[in-house]
């Protein structure tokens, strides 16, 4: 008998990262197929997905946690899915503050899309003519502070049919400027989003009109085509929210930071001690101290209602401090009470959406952790 007879049949054995990638593989294509499923809208709600697998998940030993974020996040890319491109007119654009974080943001946005997009900074004014004369739109993504000045600078080289918009974070004085500057189509935008966000998927852009809107229209539908959720106000319902959504929280996380700069608290050790809703306050608090400090005092400093909000907001610390002072608890406890009743409606919507966030940090910290374990001892193999 021939030795090839007596030999045991081949098997291959296959390694964890190509079994993994062909895992991965077949993850990938599930995927896809559940997506195109769901997005045939008549779907179970996410409650109803979350039930219906209970059983198994205990069976499998597969975490809750990682299942509801599967399924959450199935119908999150459904929900911020962009739009087909339509095919659109190619318009001349200049982008003033272009080469800046937010204006190579438009930049590559409006070029991507097709159309002819250029740039005038601060040291191009000598071809202010030809970059602006002929432009269908001209979007300032300037500071700030410099923003009025540069409508003013602006205007005089605009046809009629030009549509001026702006990116500043207050609409009412600029949107304002921009109309007595400049007799044609005047749009302000505002997005509520910052630098290194890569397109306008999933992310919110507050528009508000200011002259002949139809013309400028098409601007606003690219956003949508592109996947952004537009926010239409005027511009004084824009600066009146933009108090609470910016300049309060902004000064609320500066005051934070540098509390606890002052208090010498070792941030990265605190975090080791701290819930995951802790550490959401301290990244939320870092990421506002990581960027500009001249771009959020403007932001602080824009107005003087933002001010004297501010200052209300510091009378109020200083009234419950006392009462702590005074260890007067059922003073506090009626503070508590009273601020309850403002927050009661959106109080359990609250509560679902941070249990997801904690759920899902909970998460990527404790991969996080296994990565680090499996590095540390591949260096003592």
């Amino acid at each position: 008998m021939g030795a090839g007879n007596d030999s045991p049949p081949l098997v291959v054995i296959m390694n964890t990262p190509e079994k993994l990638r062909q895992l991965d593989e077949t993850l990938i294509a599930l995927l896809s197929d559940r997506l195109a499923l769901l997005a045939t809208r008549e779907m179970p709600s996410r409650q109803e997905q979350l039930d219906s697998h209970q059983a198994q998940l205990t069976r499998a030993g597969v975490p809750e946690p990682l299942w509801d974020s599967l399924i959450t996040s199935c119908m999150a890319a459904l929900a911020t899915a962009p739009s087909v491109h339509a095919v659109v007119e190619p318009r001349n654009i200049t982008v003033v503050g272009g080469h800046g974080l937010m204006g190579r943001f438009f930049v590559d946005r409006l070029s991507a899309a097709g159309h002819q997009v250029s740039v005038l900074e601060y040291d191009g004014w000598d071809h202010a003519e030809s970059l602006l004369g002929t432009a269908d739109l001209v979007l300032l993504c300037v500071p700030l502070k410099a923003t009025i000045a540069v409508i003013r600078k602006v205007a005089p080289y605009l046809s009629s049919t030009t549509t001026l918009a702006d990116i500043a974070s207050t609409k009412e004085t600029i949107v304002q400027a921009m109309m007595e500057h400049h007799a044609g189509p005047v749009l302000g935008l505002h997005p509520m989003f910052g630098p290194g966000i890569h397109s306008f998927l999933g992310q919110k852009v507050i528009a508000c009109p200011g002259r002949h809107s139809t013309i400028s229209q098409w601007l606003l539908d690219f956003i949508e085509a592109d996947g952004g959720k537009l926010i239409t106000c005027t511009p004084e319902e824009h600066d009146r929210m933009m108090v609470a959504v910016q300049a309060i929280r902004f000064f609320a996380n500066l005051t934070l930071g540098a509390f606890l700069a002052e208090e010498g608290i070792e941030i990265e050790r605190s975090l080791a001690f701290a819930s995951p809703l802790y550490r959401i306050e301290i990244n939320t608090v870092s990421r506002l101290l990581a960027q500009s400090a001249a771009l959020y005092v403007d932001i602080l400093l824009a107005s003087d209602e933002r001010c004297e909000a501010i200052e209300r907001l510091v009378k109020t610390s200083a009234r419950l401090a006392k009462l702590l002072a005074q260890g007067d608890r059922a003073a506090l406890i009626t503070e508590f009470e009273t601020a309850h009743k403002a927050f009661e409606q959106v109080a359990p919507r609250a509560l679902e959406e941070s249990n997801q966030v904690i759920n899902h940090l909970s998460t990527v910290l404790a991969a996080k952790e296994i990565e680090t374990s499996v590095k540390v001892e591949s260096l003592y193999r």
